[in-house]
């Protein structure tokens, strides 16, 4: 379950008469827990509680009480010998009238009466495995809102099919945000107290709700008629205190759809939460899946957090105004200057969805700002930071308008929070009608029109904030001169999930520029076209971003072409998991990567929270030069040949299990044509497949077996159904061989091409020339052991890593691009002896932990003490080869290792 599922179901809890029996099986069911588990706990088998209540181990103790005991029972769950050994994480208790609640680790408690307990839910997250990070902890009423408004979409869309069809699906969203301002503005006092937007429906409409339509247009049309028109508007009494908006919010139809009885009903209990807790850092995300038919499901885990946005918005520029304002102390003059050049600051996310980095940033600049003022003793001065400022592109209708009035939320808020409620109200309404929320595709368009470098010349032409066409977006900046930071989370899409209308954007962006982007994910765009501004104006840009466009091919491909001769990357984060709150979350594992014009100011790489400084970083985020490494199939430094596996193309019938294998060899003449059949799971898991293996002189002897021979037609039919031209004409007459045949003439070395970026080395295995090696696995066929010592040490894990591609962050091995272009030092007859005899002591410290496989012997836990020790001195040995002595570190290591591949390679350098 996701939160939103959960919250629901803890409100229906808590809406139910309390049943102090039922009262824990329900409040655990509501946290995602089974039927299965429910049934166990009832029967007593694995409840655990030696106070008559509920223990679940690792999870939570309850009791229910007497009244008035709540606070006793409490107490005894804390002191209980169960609950200590069931390592329980909170322990619950209740009388139905008084709810308590402690979070035993952190020492938290929640304490309130017990219809209001569902306001809390955050805190019990952990039952449902869902990580309570302090942002969704504080986001409970931005759940439960998104919730109920989700609800109240469904209700509508159910008796208004025609509001859900393409051509109003628009109409339908902003009917929405036109009731998200409403409930908004009646709990933070934008709307009279006596003229609250639900009250008035409640009051004004019929139980019925057939009316309700009818109500809600008339206070929206009382909304978009000004002050000096409504006497003529024939507008009734009754919303004679609903003020003026504008903005485009209530303009055009006031159309509204027809509402049921439960849709009514829905629309009440919205506007009964207390709106004034709204956070538009998170609300705009998770308001965004309710209009979106495929994200609907999801609902709660589409948004973006603080701290990762920050990650990309501090060092970008957020940093360096909180320095100035450290270094400006109590100095006017300076503290000035500081404000007006944040003034004219924008800040331009062309991937914007429903705002929450324009929001981020905003929220940040305000609150500089007003220390700023506080320092100056002009703690009540109006902003001089315009929304109009805070840029985006966002390709659906929807998130563009949320992504607007999150933004207007947002300045309401800090207006509260800086100046006071009777200040903000002052200044509020009516809303400014320029639109700085584009919609539209940021592949296709202009990004100096939408943020240009000056505003002279460039004019807005609409007349309402929310519906515009895209060629109308274009505002006259209040920031002559000023700074551009351009930021965002633009949708990564590798080739393969790209749709042809992507692939077509991609043409677009690319076409003259670079001639092979067909392998590009889809956020590669943003960086070409952000390099492109960069040379235009002044500004500097982070995007958040797939780790693959900063690995194996894509670097050489697109990268020399973003930087050019005169941008750099002027700090980046290495790749971790962009996660949100689902207990089920699948986390991409994401790179930021923030480029600016060539300067000498200091560049940020980090790792984590860790930050290291770094005179250059290069396309790889790795502190070394500008060098991008070209996969070849030329061996620059003279290592020796590695080979692809062998590929089968057969349908599965050339591949045995190991049960196969065991009943085909009952017959005799079968077993000649068996041989082991190994990949990257055989490799490092030590699992068994085999193969039938014929050569082409055994082939009559093979076809007079029967089971070889229907095998062998099977295959052939397989390939001439093929689709592939060259497998149904080349491969199909020779339907009893592999497409490839790759084998040795003693032993091989097999590597996988994939493999965990856990391990402390890069998995391989020696094995005999019977062996077939599987396309899933890269050889070294017949190659002195040196070549293994070279394959197996840190110093060639470094250089993986760092210029071939990952499957999120596993290592994708390649010889191409991470063995023939490995750079070594020329290695004299001493240097490969030691280096093969290094080889042999890791082969034989494995083989005295047989049968222990390679997943076994280098998980980083339980690495055996003889087999760490025989690839140290490996490590030492190559590494001295290379610089006398052992690096200190990955970083010394790449920066060895580039300054010799740009040596052999100048063209290489940049």
């Amino acid at each position: 379950m996701n939160a939103v599922e959960i919250e629901e179901a803890i409100s229906a809890l808590a809406a139910a008469p309390f049943d102090g029996d039922e009262f824990p099986y329900a409040f655990l069911e509501a946290f995602g827990n089974k039927a299965t588990t429910i049934k166990r706990l009832r029967a007593g088998s694995s409840n655990k509680s030696d106070l008559g209540g509920v223990l679940q181990t690792s999870n939570i103790h309850i009791k229910t009480c007497a009244a008035g005991e709540v606070t006793e029972t409490l107490a005894a769950l804390r002191a209980s010998g169960a609950t200590t050994r069931a390592k329980a994480k909170f322990v619950l208790a209740s009388d139905g009238a008084q709810f308590q609640a402690e979070d035993l680790l952190s020492g938290e408690v929640v304490v309130c009466d017990y219809p209001d307990f569902p306001d809390h839910f955050g805190f019990f997250l952990p039952l449902a495995g869902i990580s309570t990070v302090k942002q969704i902890r504080e986001s409970a009423f931005d759940i439960r809102a998104t919730s109920r408004l989700n609800r109240l979409y469904v209700e509508l869309l159910k008796d208004n099919p025609d509001w859900g069809t393409a051509e109003r699906r628009p109409e339908m969203n902003h009917f929405m945000a036109r009731l998200i301002f409403c409930f908004f503005a009646e709990d933070t006092d934008i709307l009279h107290p006596n003229y609250g937007f639900t009250s008035t429906v409640e009051r004004m409409s019929a139980r019925d709700s057939s009316n309700t339509h009818e109500v809600i247009g008339e206070i929206f049309r009382a909304m978009n008629t000004k002050t000096e028109d409504k006497t003529k508007a024939n507008l009734p009494r009754w919303v004679d205190g609903f003020p003026y908006v504008n903005g485009g919010l209530f303009s055009g139809s006031t159309e509204v759809p027809r509402f049921s009885k439960i849709a009514r009903s829905y629309l009440l209990h919205i506007g009964n939460l207390d709106w004034k807790q709204i956070n538009p850092d998170i609300f705009g995300s998770m308001i965004q899946a309710v209009a979106d038919d495929d994200e609907r499901g999801a609902l709660g885990m589409h948004y973006t957090s603080v701290p990762n946005i920050l990650k990309v918005l501090n060092p970008l520029f957020l940093d360096d105004l909180r320095e100035k304002l450290e270094d400006a102390g109590d100095n006017t003059r300076k503290l000035r200057n500081l404000r007006n050049r944040m003034a004219r600051i924008r800040v331009f996310d062309p991937a914007c969805g429903s705002g929450n980095f324009l929001v981020i940033a905003y929220k940040e600049m305000r609150a500089i700002e007003a220390e700023i003022n506080k320092r100056r003793g002009d703690a009540d001065r109006r902003t001089e930071i315009p929304l109009t400022n805070f840029r985006g592109i966002e390709l659906r209708d929807f998130p563009a308008e949320i992504a607007r009035l999150a933004l207007i939320i947002a300045e309401y808020q800090c207006d509260v929070l800086y100046r006071g409620q009777k200040e903000a109200l002052a200044e509020f309404l009516p809303l400014d009608a320029q639109n700085w929320i584009t919609c539209g595709n940021a592949l296709r368009l202009d990004w100096l029109s939408i943020c240009p470098p000056t505003g002279t010349g460039v004019k807005h032409h609409a007349d309402d904030l929310f519906y515009s066409p895209i060629k109308q977006a274009q505002i006259d900046f209040e920031n002559e001169g000023g700074e551009t930071y351009l930021c965002g989370n633009p949708p990564f899409l590798g080739s393969t999930y790209q749709d042809k209308e992507q692939k077509s954007d991609l043409a677009h962006v690319f076409k003259g520029s670079i001639n092979s982007f067909a392998a590009f994910d889809y956020v590669s765009a943003w960086f070409f076209k952000a390099g492109v501004y960069l040379r235009l104006t002044p500004a500097r840009a982070a995007f958040v971003s797939t780790n693959s466009v900063c690995q194996g091919y894509s670097v050489s491909a697109l990268w020399p072409h973003v930087l050019g001769a005169d941008l750099e990357i002027g700090f980046a984060h290495h790749s971790f998991k962009w996660k949100n709150s689902a207990s089920n979350n699948a986390a991409v594992i994401c790179i930021i990567v923030g480029i600016r014009k060539k300067s000498p100011e200091p560049r940020q790489l980090f790792d984590g929270e860790h930050a290291q400084l770094a005179s250059n970083i290069n396309a790889y985020l790795v502190a070394a030069p500008n060098v991008f490494v070209e996969g070849t199939r030329h061996r620059m430094f003279g290592l020796p040949v590695m080979d692809y596996g062998n590929k089968p193309v057969e349908g599965g019938n050339l591949i045995l299990s190991p049960e196969e294998a065991r009943t085909l060899s009952a017959d005799p003449r079968v077993r000649k044509f068996i041989r082991p059949f190994r990949g990257s799971q055989e490799v490092t898991k030590g699992l068994l497949r085999y193969c039938l293996w014929i050569e082409d002189s055994n082939l009559d002897d093979a076809l007079q077996i029967p089971e070889i021979k229907a095998r062998i037609n099977r295959v052939r039919e397989v390939r001439l159904n093929s689709t592939d031209k060259y497998v149904a004409e080349k491969l199909a007459p020779r339907s009893h061989r592999f497409k490839q045949v790759f084998t040795s003439k003693s032993h091989a070395f097999l590597i996988p091409r994939h493999t965990s970026e856990n391990r402390p080395y890069l998995p391989a295995d020696l094995v005999g020339k019977d062996t077939i090696c599987s396309d899933a696995a890269m050889a070294l066929y017949d190659a002195p052991a040196w070549a293994f010592s070279i394959f197996s040490s840190k110093l060639h894990l470094a250089w993986v890593s760092a210029v071939c591609g990952k499957i999120k962050t596993d290592f994708r091995y390649s010889n191409t691009l991470g063995w023939n272009t490995f750079p070594v030092p020329n290695l004299t007859e001493k240097n490969k002896k030691d280096l093969s005899l290094c080889a042999e002591n890791i082969l034989l410290a494995r083989e005295a932990h047989f049968p222990a496989t390679i997943a076994d012997l280098y998980d980083p836990d339980g690495m055996p003490d003889n087999l760490r020790a025989a690839h140290d001195r490996n490590d030492e040995t190559l590494e001295r080869i290379y610089i006398g002595r052992r690096f200190r570190n990955d970083t010394e290591r790449l920066e060895k290792l580039f300054e010799l591949y740009t040596k052999m390679n100048k063209k290489g350098a940049v």
